[in-house]
C-alpha cells in the first residue's frame, strides 16, 4: 500500500528569501485600505523590453524549459476567456525547485507571475504580463495516495481525470467534477476553488483540501494547513513563515465582526477571498482560504487533497419545465432528495447539438423547454432507481424520464459541453463569457432568472443559460457585439452585478472573479471588506507581482478583450465561412479555449486532437492553433500575416483530419484554416515539392495507369525510389503506393450486370479506390447488386480535389470540383442516389464543396444525394445484410466520416448483421499526405499508438480489421503489417456462396508484402 507522507508542521523551518532583492516601487502613494493593517513594501511594476533579459535569467538559474518565441506567447496570450494579454515568456517547470527559482527571478526583475494549469479559465484567471508557468506539462504526477487515510498528494499539473483514475480501484474518488474534468489540473481547481456538478454532495474544491505546499512572491516557503480553534499559531524566531502568518492573524482578530457577517454567506460565494475559513469557529483553515485566491496570494507545489467513497448506484432523473426559471422554482423542493447534482439545461442548447451531429447524437428527453438534470445515490441500482422515481414524483414537471449506464453518460456529456455548445447565441452569433458564473441562494434562484432574462431582453442580448442549479449557480454565455459594439458588455455587467447583489449573490459561483468579475466585487462587498482583502493580498504579495490586476485592485473589465482588438479578414478568402459571416477572424475566434481538445477522447470514439495527444505540446492542440491564427488576425505579435512563420509552425503538426470540427463544442474546424492559410501563403508562389508530388495525386495516378506495372518495377527499385522520395518531400521510411495492375474503372467497363436490377445507383469512383484499391469497388458493386441495384459509374473522370485541398491548393480544388459537378450533372438531375466508398472524399463532396462552391447551386444538391455505402444500404425498406455471425472486428471509423457523416449508420449494419464490433476512437496517424511528409512520420506512428495500434494488437491475429479510409489502410499495413478490409469486402465476402477468398478481387499489395504485381490472400476472418 502507499501511504501519504506525514503531515507536514504547520511552522516549517525558515526557507530561503533567494538573493535577488525587489526592485524599489513605483506609485507607492497608492491609498492605503482603511482596515488594521501591516506594515509592506511594495514594488515595481514590470519593467517592458526585458522579455529576453529574463529569459536569459530562468535559464540561467536552472530552469530547463524556457520559451520566449512570439508563437508560443501566441498560444499562452489567453486562456478560456475574452481577454488577450501577452506574456513576457512561458517556462514549463519540472519540480518545486524550478517553480522557486522563477519565483526568485519574478521578484528579482519585478515581472509578474502568473500559474496555469490547463488554461481553461473562463474568467481570464491563466494570463499575465510577464511569466506565465504551465504546470501542465511536466508537474503531474500523483506523489501518493493513502486508501486507508482517504487522502492523495498531486502536483498541481495533475488532471482531474487521472486522480480519479488512481483513485477508482480503492472505490475513491475526488469530489468535485467541474465539465472540464478530462483535462483541467488540479492547480487549478484549487486556484479557482471550483465546484462542478457534484459539489452539492461534495462541496467546493476548497472543501477538499488538506494542505498544500506553496511559495509567496518574497521566496517564503511553507505548508498551508488547518490550524484548529487555537487560530494561526505566533511568530517563530527566525520564520519568515511564521511573521508572515503572524500578522495575518492580526489581521484576523481586527476585522473578525466584518469577516462574519460578509464572508462565507452561502454555499457559491465564491469571488474574493474566503476569509471565513480563517474564524476560529471554522477551524482556521488556511488552505481552505487560499484555495480560490487565483494565484494572487502564493503559488502551489503540491497539495493534499481528500478523497470521498464513490456511490454504490446512482441514476438520473430528468424532468422537463416549460423555462429555465419555471425548473429553477423547484429546486428547493427537491434538495431533500439524495442528490448528487442537480443541474439546469436549457432545451436550445440541445437544439444546438442536435442541428450540429444529428438526432443521434441525443437521447430522448421529456418534453419542456428547460431541463434538471437530478443525479441520486442508492445502496444498490434499485435503490437508486427508486430515489429518482421519488424525485420525480416531487418535481411538477411537464415529464420525467429516469436513466442509467450509457444513456445517463451521453445525457451528461450534453451537460459538460455546455460551454462550448452554448458559444453561439439562438441567434447564430458568437456568445462569450464573461458574465457566466453568476450564483446567488437556490431559493432566489427562480425570481433571479426571470429578472436576468428580463435584464437581457432590455440590453438586446440573448444567452443560452445552464448551470449548478441545486447551488443556484448559472451558467450564461451572452452574444456581446465585441465587433460592433463593445462597450455593451460593460453597460451589461454592471447591470447584472447589481442585480446579483440585490440577490444576496456572488458575481462568481466557481471560475472565480479573474479579470473579468474583480472589478464587480465593489458591488458584493462593503469597502472595509474591500480593503480587508487588499491588506492580505499586501501581505502575502508585497510586491504585487503574483497575478496582478487580480481580485484586489482589478483591472476593469473591459480592457484587454481579444475580439475588438483583431482586425477583420474577409477578403479574397477561398472558403466562404458561412457561419461565421464570410470572416475568417470570427471563424479561429470560434475557440473559445475550453480545451477540450486537449483531452484524450478516443475511449468515447473521439478524434480531436491527435497531435496534440502525440506530442503534449500546446502548440499542436486545436486551441494552441487557433490562438495563433487569432494573433494573426490581432497583427501585433504575429505580424506577417498569412505568411508568418508562427502561423505555419503552428499548423505543421495539424492533420487535418477534421475531429476538431465534430468534437470541439464550439465547432472549430482547424482542417479548413489551414487549408486556407496555405492557401494564402502559397497563393502565386512556388510550393513545397509534396505539395505537387501529394497535391496532385490524381494527376499521377491517371498518368501510371496507362502503364501501372512499369511504374510499379521502377518505384519498387530503391534508388528510384530514394530520389523519388527526396524529391517529393516524402520520408524515406514510408513505402511508395502501388497502382493497380487494372483500374476499378477498367473492370467495370467489362463487367456484366445482373439483369432485371431497375433501382440506379451511381458509383462515385474516387482516385484511391480507382487506382489503388479497386477490390473495393468490385465488393461494393457485388453488394450493391445483391441488393437489387443497378449500378452506374458517371462518364468522365473528375475527383473532389480533397489532395488539392488538403494542400492548399484551392484554386486548384474549386477546378476539380466544378469538373465533378459537369459530370454529375445529369445523375442529380435524374435524383440519383450517389454513393462514396473513401470517406476523405465523400465527406469533401459533403462539406467542403458547399464552401468552396457557394455561388453553385449543384453543390447542395451533390452533398444531399450522395451517401455512403452503409447509409445508402440501411435505407433499403427491403435489404437484409448477410449475416456475419461469428466475425470479432476492430474498426477504424475514418475521421472525416467520424467529422462529417458519422459512423452510426456503419454501426447500425453491423450490429444487426451480427457482428461483434469495437470501434476506435482517434486517428490512424497517416491522414492523407500528412504521415508520408518529411517530419511527420515520428507523429504520425504515435498518433497511430494512441488507440489504433494497440486495439488491432489487443485482438489478436484472427480479428477483421474495418477499415474505409484508403489511409487508414496503409497505415495498418505499413506499421501493423496487417490487412485492412472496407465494410464492402466484409459485406461481399459473406453474400451467399461466398467466402472472404473468393467473393473479393485481393487487393493490390504494399511493396513490404511482396515485390510482385501478383495478389496475395486476402485474411480470412473468423467463422
Amino acid at each position: 500500500m502507499q501511504t501519504s507522507p506525514d503531515p507536514a508542521p504547520a511552522l516549517p523551518p525558515p526557507a530561503s528569501q533567494g538573493t535577488l532583492k525587489p526592485a524599489r516601487a513605483r506609485g507607492s502613494s497608492r491609498r492605503k485600505p482603511a482596515v488594521t493593517t501591516v506594515d509592506t513594501t511594495t514594488t515595481a511594476n514590470p519593467a517592458e523590453g526585458q522579455a529576453d533579459d529574463v529569459a536569459r535569467a530562468l535559464r540561467q538559474a536552472g530552469i530547463s524549459e524556457v520559451d520566449n518565441s512570439s508563437r508560443r506567447l501566441a498560444e499562452y496570450s489567453t486562456d478560456a476567456s475574452n481577454y488577450r494579454v501577452v506574456p513576457q515568456v512561458v517556462v514549463f517547470p519540472r519540480d518545486a525547485d524550478e517553480v522557486e527559482a522563477a519565483v526568485r527571478v519574478s521578484l528579482g526583475y519585478g515581472v509578474p507571475l502568473t500559474a496555469r494549469g490547463a488554461g481553461t479559465s473562463i474568467a481570464g484567471n491563466a494570463i499575465g504580463t510577464g511569466i506565465v508557468l504551465d504546470y501542465s506539462r511536466h508537474m503531474n504526477r500523483i506523489i501518493s495516495l493513502d486508501p486507508e487515510a482517504e487522502t492523495a498528494v498531486v502536483e498541481p499539473g495533475v488532471i482531474l481525470d487521472s486522480l480519479q483514475a488512481a483513485a477508482r480501484p480503492h472505490g475513491l474518488r475526488f469530489g468535485p467534477d467541474p465539465s472540464t474534468h478530462a483535462r483541467c489540473t488540479m492547480g487549478g481547481m484549487i486556484g479557482n476553488n471550483a465546484c462542478g456538478s457534484r459539489a452539492l454532495a461534495y462541496g467546493r474544491t476548497a472543501d477538499n483540501v488538506v494542505s498544500m505546499d506553496v511559495i509567496t512572491s518574497a521566496g517564503t516557503q511553507f505548508t498551508a494547513a488547518r490550524y484548529g480553534r487555537d487560530g494561526l499559531p505566533s511568530q517563530t524566531s527566525g520564520s519568515s513563515a511564521g511573521a508572515l502568518l503572524a500578522q495575518l492573524s492580526k489581521l484576523v482578530d481586527t476585522n473578525r465582526a466584518l469577516i462574519r457577517t460578509e464572508f462565507g454567506r452561502f454555499g457559491r460565494q465564491v469571488s474574493g477571498y474566503s476569509m471565513e475559513h480563517l474564524l476560529s469557529e471554522n477551524g482556521v483553515d488556511l488552505a481552505r482560504m487560499l484555495s480560490g485566491t487565483e494565484g494572487t496570494l502564493a503559488i502551489m507545489t503540491s497539495a493534499n487533497v481528500r478523497l470521498v467513497r464513490a456511490p454504490k448506484a446512482t441514476a438520473l432523473a430528468v424532468l422537463g419545465y416549460p423555462d429555465m426559471a419555471a425548473a429553477a422554482d423547484v429546486v428547493p423542493a427537491l434538495l431533500s432528495h439524495p442528490l448528487v447534482a442537480l443541474e439546469g439545461l436549457d432545451s436550445r442548447i440541445v437544439d444546438v447539438l442536435r442541428a450540429r451531429r444529428g438526432e443521434a447524437a441525443v437521447p430522448e428527453l421529456p418534453a419542456g423547454a428547460g431541463w434538471l438534470f437530478a443525479e441520486v445515490f442508492g445502496e444498490t441500482q434499485a435503490e437508486a432507481e427508486a430515489a429518482a422515481a421519488a424525485l420525480c414524483r416531487d418535481g411538477d414537471a411537464l415529464g420525467t424520464r429516469v436513466v442509467t449506464g450509457s444513456t445517463a453518460a451521453a445525457l451528461w456529456r450534453i451537460r459538460e459541453d455546455g460551454a462550448g455548445l452554448a458559444g453561439r447565441s439562438p441567434a447564430g452569433a458568437p456568445a462569450w463569457p464573461g458574465w457566466e458564473d453568476a450564483a446567488v441562494p437556490p431559493e432566489k434562484l427562480g425570481t433571479y432568472l426571470r429578472e436576468f432574462f428580463s435584464l437581457l431582453d432590455h440590453h438586446g442580448l440573448d444567452t443560452l443559460a445552464y448551470g449548478h442549479f441545486g447551488d443556484g449557480c448559472v451558467h450564461a454565455r451572452i452574444d456581446f457585439p465585441f465587433e460592433t459594439e463593445p462597450s455593451r458588455m460593460r453597460e451589461f455587467m454592471l447591470d447584472a452585478a447589481d442585480l446579483v447583489s440585490r440577490h444576496g449573490g456572488s458575481m462568481s459561483g466557481e471560475h472565480g472573479d479573474g479579470r473579468a468579475r474583480g472589478e464587480l466585487l465593489t458591488k458584493m462587498y462593503s469597502p472595509e471588506a474591500i480593503a480587508l482583502q487588499a491588506a492580505v493580498k499586501d501581505l502575502f504579495d508585497p510586491a504585487d507581482l503574483f497575478n496582478p490586476g487580480i481580485i484586489v485592485r482589478p483591472a476593469p473589465l473591459d480592457a484587454d478583450l481579444r475580439v475588438p482588438a483583431a482586425h477583420r479578414l474577409r477578403t479574397n478568402l477561398a472558403f466562404s465561412y458561412p457561419h461565421d459571416k464570410g470572416d475568417f477572424s470570427t471563424a479561429v475566434h470560434r475557440c473559445v479555449g475550453v480545451g477540450k481538445c486537449r483531452a484524450d477522447t478516443t475511449g468515447s470514439g473521439g478524434v480531436m486532437c491527435p497531435s496534440y495527444l502525440a506530442t503534449q505540446d500546446e502548440k499542436d492542440s486545436t486551441r494552441g492553433r487557433a490562438r495563433v491564427l487569432q494573433e494573426m488576425a490581432n497583427g501585433t505579435l504575429v505580424s506577417d500575416g498569412w505568411k508568418s512563420p508562427e502561423v505555419h509552425d503552428a499548423l505543421d503538426l495539424c492533420l487535418s483530419c477534421k475531429g476538431c470540427s465534430a468534437d470541439c463544442p464550439a465547432g472549430v474546424d482547424m482542417a479548413t484554416y489551414k487549408a486556407e492559410a496555405l492557401h494564402q501563403k502559397y497563393k502565386g508562389r512556388l510550393r513545397p515539392a509534396n505539395h505537387y508530388l501529394l497535391g496532385w495525386l490524381p494527376r499521377w495516378a491517371d498518368l501510371a495507369s496507362h502503364a501501372p506495372r512499369v511504374v510499379n518495377a521502377l518505384t519498387g527499385l530503391a534508388p528510384v525510389a530514394a530520389i523519388a522520395k527526396r524529391a517529393g518531400g516524402i520520408d524515406h521510411r514510408r513505402e511508395l503506393p502501388r497502382f493497380a495492375p487494372k483500374t476499378f474503372r477498367q473492370w467495370f467497363s467489362r463487367h456484366k450486370a445482373p439483369a432485371g436490377r431497375r433501382q440506379r445507383v451511381v458509383l462515385w469512383a474516387d482516385t484511391f479506390t480507382d487506382h489503388f484499391s479497386p477490390a473495393v469497388g468490385q465488393a461494393a458493386v457485388a453488394v450493391l447488386e445483391d441488393a437489387g441495384l443497378r449500378v452506374e459509374l458517371p462518364v468522365g473522370n473528375a475527383c473532389c480535389g480533397l489532395t488539392w485541398i488538403s494542400t492548399g491548393q484551392l484554386d486548384g480544388a474549386k477546378k476539380q470540383l466544378r469538373n465533378t459537378l459537369d459530370v454529375l450533372e445529369e445523375a442529380l438531375d435524374e435524383g440519383l442516389t450517389i454513393v462514396g466508398l473513401e470517406p476523405s472524399c465523400t465527406a469533401a463532396l459533403r462539406s467542403d464543396i458547399l464552401e468552396l462552391l457557394p455561388e453553385d447551386p449543384r453543390a447542395p444538391r451533390l452533398a444531399a444525394s450522395l451517401k455512403t455505402l452503409a447509409e445508402l444500404l440501411t435505407s433499403l425498406p427491403d435489404w437484409e445484410a448477410p449475416t456475419l455471425e461469428g466475425v470479432s472486428a476492430v474498426a477504424q471509423p475514418h475521421c472525416h466520416q467520424h467529422a462529417v457523416m458519422g459512423w452510426q449508420a456503419d454501426a447500425d449494419l453491423l450490429a444487426g448483421a451480427g457482428a461483434s464490433v469495437k470501434s476506435v476512437g482517434g486517428c490512424c496517424g497517416l491522414a492523407g499526405n500528412f504521415g508520408v511528409e518529411k517530419g511527420h512520420y515520428e507523429v504520425s506512428v504515435a498518433v497511430a499508438e494512441n488507440a489504433l495500434l494497440p486495439a488491432v494488437r489487443e485482438a489478436g491475429d484472427d480479428a477483421v480489421v474495418l477499415a474505409d479510409g484508403f489511409s487508414c489502410r496503409t497505415q495498418l499495413e505499413q506499421l501493423a503489417d496487417k490487412q485492412g478490409l472496407h465494410l464492402a469486402e466484409l459485406l461481399a465476402a459473406h453474400l451467399p456462396g461466398r467466402s472472404l477468398s473468393t467473393a473479393v478481387p485481393t487487393p493490390t499489395p504494399t511493396p513490404a508484402q511482396t515485390a510482385a504485381t501478383e495478389a496475395t490472400p486476402v485474411e480470412k476472418p473468423v467463422e
